[in-house]
């Protein structure tokens, strides 16, 4: 039987509170998981997916400090199972799109809609609308400046001051929401 978001969640923070053993069980149920998750995508890879569940592993246990206990679990899990994902493919040449990741967590039926993406959309709708497809296209699509200036029909220095300008929005509007 599958964990439920409640029960891993349940571990994650009892682990956080210093519980070794509540951590370990974490992982352990985590396995199948994991396993499944880079099974879907990554068929008739086995040797890779072994790897990538190790990886995964290993990260949950490092960066675990970085899980906010106010949001889903999964939702962390899986962001950082496709992060691990995205570097192997990276290394392997091939991309990926951070819009996948609405698909996975609905794929792995934890959420409809992913608490990351939604605040990325929010953000992205907070400054002008050509700095935001400049972004979307090159640092979430992955598209390169030429690829971004060729679908937008602009200049490729457009492109680079767009993304320049939304950043540094972004950044300060961040930034004040700190204070």
């Amino acid at each position: 039987m599958r964990p439920s978001e409640d029960f891993l969640k349940q571990l994650m923070t009892k682990g956080l509170d210093g519980d070794a053993a509540a951590h370990a069980q974490l992982l352990r149920a985590l396995l199948p998981l994991l396993r499944g998750f880079y099974r879907r995508r990554m068929a008739g890879q086995d040797a890779d997916i072994e790897d990538l569940v190790q990886d995964t592993l290993i990260a949950v246990h490092q960066r675990r400090i970085t899980y906010d206990v106010a949001r889903p679990f999964t939702s962390w899990l899986f962001a950082v199972a496709r992060y691990k994902m995205i570097d192997h493919f990276r290394t392997r040449g091939r991309s990926f799109s951070i819009e996948d990741l609405d698909e996975i967590l609905v794929t792995e039926g934890f959420a409809e809609r992913s608490d990351a993406s939604a605040d990325v959309d929010r953000l992205l709708r907070a400054i002008p609308p050509k700095q935001a497809a400049a972004i979307r296209a090159t640092k979430i699509e992955g598209l390169s400046v030429t690829e971004a200036a060729a679908r937008f029909a602009l200049g490729e220095s457009d492109i680079k001051i767009s993304v320049h300008r939304g950043l540094k929005a972004l950044a300060n509007r961040v930034k004040d929401s700190l204070k």
